[in-house]
């Protein structure tokens, strides 16, 4: 079936915000767990998931949500578009595509830094994490993005970096497309089996072919 729709994840995917995660992270635990290393590297391999969810599976003090998104928003201005992503949407556009992002991020969060970037008005939604029941894995958040998107699951990709990204894709019943130009495990990645592998964000056009819609 012809993709009319493609939801993206959003850190690691669209934004490099791998460095700005780790500075929040640790200025958080610092503040709220106190002195010792901060165990970023675990952090880490739970992405995509929701902040709150990943203080749980770690044992973390769910204390920490404030000062990491405190310290986010202070350093969002160092966030910066991965290397043709913002072409890349526009071509997507201009095929016709239908465009949504689904993060583990809040919603707020998400659609705050995609308008300091400028580049919010590409997607028809964004969703975040605190905007379903269930967070990914669970499906919920790509199935909304669907829903608005007005696509069936067979029409659809959910481009990630995360294992996470591929669980919900398979929920959902979508194409599972794996980003490798991050700082994903790709070992990890690979092993969860998604459908397709990218190594570039313009590798995405070729997966397309010429395809357009309407």
């Amino acid at each position: 079936m012809v993709t009319h729709a493609i939801v993206f994840d959003l850190d690691g995917v669209i934004v490099d915000s791998h460095a700005v995660m780790r500075e929040a992270f640790m200025i958080a635990y610092a503040e709220v767990v106190g002195e010792g290393p901060a165990p970023f590297e675990e952090y880490n391999r739970h992405l995509g998931r929701y902040f709150p969810d990943i203080m749980r599976i770690m044992g973390l003090p769910l204390e920490m949500e404030e000062p990491f998104v405190r310290e986010s928003y202070r350093l969002s201005r160092k966030v910066m578009l991965f290397e043709g992503v913002r072409e890349l949407l526009g071509d997507l556009r201009e095929r016709g595509l239908r465009l949504a992002v689904a993060t583990g991020k809040s919603g707020p969060r998400a659609r705050a830094l995609l308008g300091e970037l400028e580049i919010v008005d590409y997607f028809e939604r964004v969703i975040g994490s605190d905007e379903v029941a269930n967070p990914k894995p669970a499906p919920d958040i790509v199935l909304l993005a669907l829903d608005v998107l007005g696509a069936a699951p067979g029409e659809a990709m959910m481009i990630g970096d995360a294992v996470t990204d591929i669980q919900s894709a398979r929920g959902a019943g979508v194409r599972a497309v794996a980003a490798m130009w991050g700082e994903t495990d790709e070992a990890e990645l690979l092993a969860a089996g998604p459908d397709s592998v990218l190594r570039s964000p313009r590798e995405l056009l070729g997966l397309l072919g010429d395809h357009r819609v309407g």
